[in-house]
This record gives C-alpha cells, structure tokens and sequence, in this order.
C-alpha cells in the first residue's frame, strides 16, 4: 500500500507480534500538532478490500489542523502485518486498545465506518473510560439477521469458507469490483479516484479480502446476526454522533435509527442523495457535522 492521503504521514508501531501501518496528520518540522489539550482522533476504517487511506483520504489533512489523528490499518489489511486477525468486533477492539497504549494515547473520540463502527461501538461498550465521543457513519453491528431466515442461513453458508476460500472467491469476485465501488455510493462520481484505486489495488493483494472474511464468520450466526448491539447500546452514555446515507443499500439506515434512539446523548444526521460510503461522498457534510460535534465533545471536558 502506498496511498498516502493528502496531508498524512505514514509510521509503523509494534504491537501485538506485528508491525502496525498508522497514519497521523503531517506537520512542518518544529511545528507543534494542533490540539494537544484535546482527545486525539481515532480513525477506523471499513472491511471488504477498505484500508485507512481509502475511507479518511479526505478527511486526515482537515482534521490534523484541529486535533492528532490517528489511523491504523487493521490487521490484514492494508500495510499492517503479522497482527493476528481479530475476528469478532471485540476482539478487534481490544487489539486497538493495546495499540493506543503503544502509542502512549489514554483518551480518543473514535470514529468508525461501517464494519470500523461495529468496532467503535464495541469501544464504547468495553472502554468507555477511554473515549471522550463516538463516531459512527453507516455502522455495521445493529442489524438482527439479513432479513428472511433463508437469506441469512445463505450468508452464514457463504462465510464457511477457509481463508483459502476467501481469497480465491477475491480473485473471482474481481471482475465485478467496479460494481461494487459504485454500489457503495448513490453518486460514484463523488469519489475521488486516488481512493478508488487503492481499493482496487487492496482486492488484487493475494490474501485481499481475508481479513473481512475472517469478521464475517465472527458475526454472521445460521439464524441471526452475532454482532448485534441494538438491545445493549442503550447503556452508551458517551456524546454519539451518527451519520448515516439515506440511499445506503448495504447498511440499513434503521440500525442507526434504533440505536440513536436508545441512546441518551446520541444524535443521528441522515444525508440525502447517499450512500454507504457517506463520508467521502458527503465529505463537506460530514466534515461540517463532525467539527461541529468534536467542538461539543471539547467543551463538555472542560
């Protein structure tokens, strides 16, 4: 992976019997990082062929100026390697804590897309102590089951397969990649291409895709979703910002719905003319909402 978004530099932690690919927001030489009195960022990405220069290409040089970033490639993915796989969102959670101690960070905001969410959310549950806010855009981890008891039995059938499996049903799923892409978004021409060919070049990696394979056999049950969270987020006290594309038609916007509901000091931004992939489609919403979220966060810690 050589992707590096506009503003990033690149650095390697280790940790966990491997070496972590973590991006952070670039600054002159001498220049002190903006925002030392606040919590850093923690940037999560998504699963499929998703690594931290695609989902945040556009938002790590913006955010830097306010606050430190942090963005990790997760295990199997990307530029982060020998890290075993987590598997299940909490164990993926766990295995980010460790890295955050590492880093020597006590507090983040954590934001999280998609399958990076469902790990955002399992944050907030496990480690609430060590998280000032929460940032969801089209979190996985709040649906019950695919939808009939046919689908979802067919969806736990499909994760059965090996990590051998998984790879080569990758390289047969390659040629359909640049439908994907566009599914991923009501308006493909919204994406900026740098981003999109890294995606594609992730899915061309011989083990591509291992890694979300190895998450859905964690969370994908015969009869129902193992990695839903829509009867325990109620217990999530933290500030919760959801942002989530009315037009997403891989995560259904009423997971979010439920969840912000039950939740006490959630808030749920529902964007039109949006996708899966809400924020770099929506990039200036999302920037706008989420500055004015981390604002919110900051103020309620003096």
């Amino acid at each position: 992976m050589t992707l590096l978004p506009p503003g990033a530099r690149e650095t390697f932690v280790s940790a966990i019997g491997g070496r972590w690919r973590v991006l952070e927001g670039e600054r002159p030489l001498g220049q002190e990082p903006a925002g030392l009195d606040v919590a850093p960022i923690l940037l999560i990405h998504g699963g499929g062929y998703d690594a931290a220069a695609i989902s945040w290409y556009r938002l790590i040089g913006p955010l830097s100026a306010m606050r430190r970033v942090i963005a990790p490639d997760l295990p199997g993915c990307g530029g982060t390697t020998e890290v075993p796989l987590p598997g299940a969102p909490s164990a993926a959670a766990d295995q980010l804590v460790t890295l955050l101690d590492a880093l020597g960070v006590d507090r983040v905001v954590a934001c999280g897309v998609s399958m990076g969410g469902d790990i955002a959310l399992e944050l907030a549950l496990r480690y609430p102590t060590r998280l000032a806010g929460l940032v969801c855009i089209a979190p996985g981890g709040l649906m019950p089951s695919f939808g009939s008891a046919a689908m979802q039995r067919l969806m736990w059938l499909t994760t059965r397969a090996s990590d051998r499996g998984m790879a080569l049903i990758s390289r047969l799923s390659r040629p359909l990649l640049s439908r994907v892409v566009r599914d991923m978004v009501h308006d493909p021409a919204t994406l900026p291409p740098e981003a999109v060919a890294e995606f594609l070049a992730e899915a061309r990696r011989p083990d591509g895709g291992v890694a979300y394979g190895s998450y859905n056999r964690a969370t994908v049950g015969p009869r129902a979703m193992l990695n839903d969270k829509s009867r325990r987020v109620g217990s999530i006290e933290l500030p919760a910002l959801f942002f989530h594309g009315q037009q997403d038609g891989l995560v259904s916007i009423d997971g979010s719905r439920r969840a912000v509901a039950a939740m006490p000091n959630a808030r749920l931004v529902e964007v039109d003319d949006c996708g899966h992939w809400a924020q770099l489609e929506q990039h200036e919403r999302f920037l706008a909402e989420l500055t004015t979220f981390l604002a919110e966060v900051d103020a309620a810690s003096y």
